[in-house]
């Protein structure tokens, strides 16, 4: 049985872009893909009709790096906000990371924030684990077909989960059996630059010296030892926001994601942004790690182009927009993303690209089952953008998420996700959210 049929629209995948159309089965999957229009058969056989109007018919985006702040840091937001901010954005999926209150950092923890999300997200879901420096019992118990890896702060940043101890590392990349993810910024370097800012600046630094105080080098140092350490242990690296172009040299060549032991992602704040923003944005762009110079943005985006980044994911990371009051020491490092990341990937590279590295490699590289792709037998999780050629300027009343602000705010796109469908069910339509769906818990192959 034909559930839904999506004509008139120019279906992308990573190898090309086809005018065609896409039925949709009453099991949630995708049970057709055709060139050219769809027979008359298929519009009689229809429950619901879709006209593209010529849009793009993206996969829905899986966003392999998210905080949705949820549990105990609620008031900058929720499982709920968030996941709608997602499907406003296409984003079909979301991984979110261990650094809510209390930390994600045993099973019980995820299972926990599972239930939330099964109650409350209209989104797809699955949370990280994290690394400490005394849970690894833990780490080695958990279920990776329903975990897509172990998150490792390797340097300090929001929720203070930094694993310091050098024999705790060896351990964790010797025994892990799933995808270690790693926010790599060496923490000594950080620790110097900080005591020489304060010198010089004071304890009221101006937030433009963010760059100073988490500099290149902290990352290409931290980066080359989480490398170090898989190469002598057979781990698979992931390499989470990567910031520089010198880091680009630690990663490697080839199509296939899969046959990769080191992979790397990067946010679309630092394809945008960089330190000659800070005196436009301020504190908005305020991230760990922070932006670079606009060597390494061209560098960044050249890598996404050729396949040497493998994945773009958001980092999206919601505070209250008072909390980025206060200069360099006290105004808190993130940014929101995820409802722009599609739009803004759109308006940077090409169709065929953003479909490689927002839904087709994220879900080769953790092994997510039956997405990331529009093929018949995938599950129907898939974003309708309406291409602007005039282009629009975004702004914070277009915030779905609880913190009510956005660092694109100001940027102009070419390309607006219009409709989104999970699982098959059309869960945003023309700035509408259906409420009455929720998505589903990830399944990932191991």
């Amino acid at each position: 049985m034909v559930e839904t049929l999506i004509y008139n629209v120019d279906v992308v995948t990573p190898e090309r872009v086809s005018h065609g159309f896409v039925t949709i089965g009453n099991d949630g999957r995708i049970s057709g893909v055709g060139n050219g229009e769809p027979s008359d058969d298929l519009f009689t056989a229809a429950v619901n009709i879709v006209d593209g109007n010529g849009a793009l018919l993206m996969p829905g985006a899986i966003d392999c790096h998210v905080h949705f702040r949820e549990p105990g840091l609620t008031h900058k937001a929720t499982i709920a906000s968030e996941s709608r901010a997602a499907v406003a954005g296409g984003v079909t999926s979301f991984f979110d990371m261990p650094n809510t209150v209390p930390q994600t950092v045993s099973c019980e923890a995820v299972d926990g924030k599972a239930a939330i999300a099964a109650k409350d997200s209209v989104a797809n879901y699955a949370f990280f684990i994290g690394a400490t420096n005394n849970n690894l019992d833990e780490i080695n118990k958990a279920d990776y077909t329903r975990i897509p890896g172990i998150k490792l702060f390797m340097g300090s940043s929001t929720g203070n989960m930094l694993v310091d101890s050098y024999d705790t590392l060896c351990r964790l990349f010797n025994e892990a059996r799933a995808i270690i993810s790693v926010h790599a910024e060496d923490e000594a370097t950080i620790k110097a630059a900080k005591a020489e800012i304060i010198d010089e600046y004071g304890e009221d630094a101006p937030v433009w010296l963010h760059t100073r105080l988490r500099p290149a080098e902290a990352c290409m140092k931290a980066s080359s030892e989480a490398v170090r350490l898989a190469h002598r242990y057979g781990t698979h690296l992931h390499i989470a926001h990567i910031t520089t172009a010198a880091e680009l040299s630690l990663l490697e060549r080839g199509d296939d994601v899969t046959r990769k032991q080191i992979t790397a992602e990067v946010s679309p704040h630092h394809l945008l942004w960089t330190i000659d923003d800070y005196g436009e944005k301020g504190a908005r762009i305020k991230m760990n790690p922070s932006v670079k110079t606009p060597a390494d943005r061209d560098a960044l985006r050249k890598a996404v182009e050729d396949g040497l980044i493998d994945i773009v994911a958001t980092d999206h990371a919601p505070h209250l927009l008072a909390e980025k009051n206060g200069g360099l020491f006290k105004a808190v490092s993130g940014a929101p993303m995820v409802q722009f990341s599609v739009a803004a990937m759109l308006s940077m590279f090409k169709p065929e690209v953003v479909a490689r590295v927002m839904a087709d490699n994220p879900a080769r590289l953790f092994g997510v089952e039956g997405r990331g792709r529009i093929e018949p037998g995938y599950f129907a999780d898939l974003c309708m953008v309406e291409r602007c050629p005039e282009g629009y300027t975004v702004t914070d009343d277009d915030v779905i998420s609880l913190c009510g602000w956005t660092p694109a705010a100001g940027c102009r796109f070419y390309a607006r996700p219009v409709k989104t469908w999970v699982n098959g069910n059309l869960v945003y339509a023309d700035g509408v959210i259906n409420e009455n769906y929720r998505g589903r818990q990830l399944r990932f192959r191991k």
